[in-house]
């Protein structure tokens, strides 16, 4: 049986990426995770066509909300096609009724636990129409099938030490799409840091971790890191914010190779810290913690959300001038999105709060989806934009690469470049975060069906 993979996205800058940096994990560790007697293909459609007319038995899609759409119409076209059409991710998950209007069969949670056996129905033609994925432990999973990635991610390992966060923050699906936190054994991931057949040297040479909190469990990472010193290789992560308290842990990151890690900030508010639930947070705290961490030359890319209740449109783009000003070198700029399965959702939704006739495509993080406390929806945007292109101007964007010039190492300082010269380029060039108020009539339409599904599913109470 042949099985194509496809990661189903929807670009979500008025003219797409001009080059895509790591792909994610997703596709590659379910080809991973195949048995062998499966011919499998993936297909990363934020880079590549998806070919309608594929000769594969099975497709399956995989995708989050703001992609739903797409993954529908695809689903669609492959059932008219004669193909079956299994899903799964994060929408998935929180909305399976909804995907099995066009697929014959979900996966909701994680797929270790059922992929091979929804692969063995479909072979024998006895799809069940839900898969209910459990939490495994991770020992002895297989390396992602680095050899299926096209050609155009300038980054190729990506590699999962880690999964589950022990915070809970308001707006993350993470705590129940990966309940409690579990790690790999320090060998597998070894293995998989050592495999070096890639073309170029800068993909043996960096590794991107794709941890939601890769530092969680202190003694584990740092056997790790000791255990990484040798390899000398350059790689990158995710974390929280107090890691920088950790100078043991630091030194660590240091000596294996660290050139940059991503915490998640989200606000400058206090008072949006506390409806984030991000009670690790402390606004004081944030110049002293990346000055931490550049001390040892490792780059600090943050995240930044814009529609806190507590957020107005002047501190929404003033927003730029302090990323500045304690010290990011690469900031992540999103809007506030609700997702199903999350608190902030169940809030919104209670206080009726929820902007019903908003399809999924604006479900991307870079669109309004909710009434905001202080503005209207529209404010919300704009400042969001306005935000975006002045943190990404020639002046922030050419003051943050001199900064790191002067105190960050070799690898720090080429993510710094490569990552602002990314960024600054498309604010040049205009190519802006898609906005779907005036891409509405473009937004991927269902054949003789609405373009809200969200709307529908309200209307037939699943929410």
């Amino acid at each position: 049986m042949k099985i194509d993979i496809i990661v189903v996205y929807v670009q979500r800058y008025e003219r797409g990426h001009e080059m895509d940096f790591v792909p994610p994990i997703t596709g590659i560790h379910l080809a991973g995770i195949t048995p062998a007697q499966y011919d499998v293909r993936v297909i990363h459609q934020q880079v590549e066509p998806v070919d309608l007319d594929s000769d594969a038995d099975l497709i399956a899609l995989s995708f989050f909300s703001g992609f739903a759409l797409e993954a529908y119409r695809l689903a669609q076209a492959f059932k008219a096609r004669g193909k079956m059409v299994v899903a799964g991710g994060p929408h998935v998950t929180f909305w399976p009724e909804e995907a099995l209007r066009y697929c014959d069969a979900v996966v909701t949670g994680e797929a270790e636990s059922v992929w091979a056996e929804l692969l063995a129905d479909a072979e024998r033609g006895a799809l069940r129409p839900v898969y209910e994925g459990v939490p495994q432990p991770l020992d002895g999973l297989p390396s992602p099938r680095y050899d299926l990635l096209p050609d155009r991610f300038f980054i190729k390992k990506v590699i999962q030490a880690t999964r589950g966060c022990p915070f809970t923050c308001s707006f993350c699906t993470v705590p129940s799409l990966s309940p409690g936190f579990r790690v790999r054994p320090i060998d597998d991931i070894l293995r998989q840091i050592t495999t070096d057949d890639f073309p170029h040297w800068w993909q043996r040479k960096v590794i991107w971790f794709w941890d939601d909190n890769l530092t969680a469990k202190r003694a584990y990472i740092k056997d790790l890191l000791r255990a990484m010193i040798p390899l000398k290789r350059w790689w990158l992560t995710q974390a929280s914010l107090d890691i920088a308290k950790d100078e043991e842990l630091l030194d660590l990151m240091e000596q294996s190779g660290c050139i940059g890690v991503f915490f998640g900030i989200e606000t400058f508010g206090e008072e949006s810290l506390k409806d984030a639930h991000k009670r690790q947070n402390k606004v004081q705290h944030y110049h002293e913690a990346v000055a931490a961490l550049h001390r040892h030359g490792i780059a600090v890319m943050a995240g930044f959300i814009a529609g806190f209740d507590g957020d107005s449109p002047q501190a929404i783009v003033e927003m730029a001038d302090r990323l500045y000003e304690i010290g990011i070198d690469v900031p992540f700029l999103s809007v506030l999105t609700p997702f199903k399965g999350t608190p902030l959702y169940d809030k919104m939704v209670e206080e009726g709060r929820m902007l019903d006739d908003r399809d999924w495509a604006f479900y991307n993080g870079y669109n309004v989806t909710f009434q905001p406390k202080q503005m209207s929806p529209e404010a919300l945007l704009d400042a969001h934009r306005a935000l975006w292109k002045r943190a990404f101007s020639f002046w922030h964007s050419a003051r943050r690469i001199l900064r790191s010039a002067l105190r960050l190492r070799l690898g720090a300082l080429c993510l710094v470049i490569a990552m602002n010269g990314f960024y600054c380029a498309k604010r040049l060039r205009g190519n802006t975060p898609v906005d779907m108020r005036r891409w509405a009539a473009r937004s991927v339409a269902l054949a003789g069906e609405s373009t809200s599904p969200r709307s529908e599913v309200v209307e037939q109470g699943l929410d």
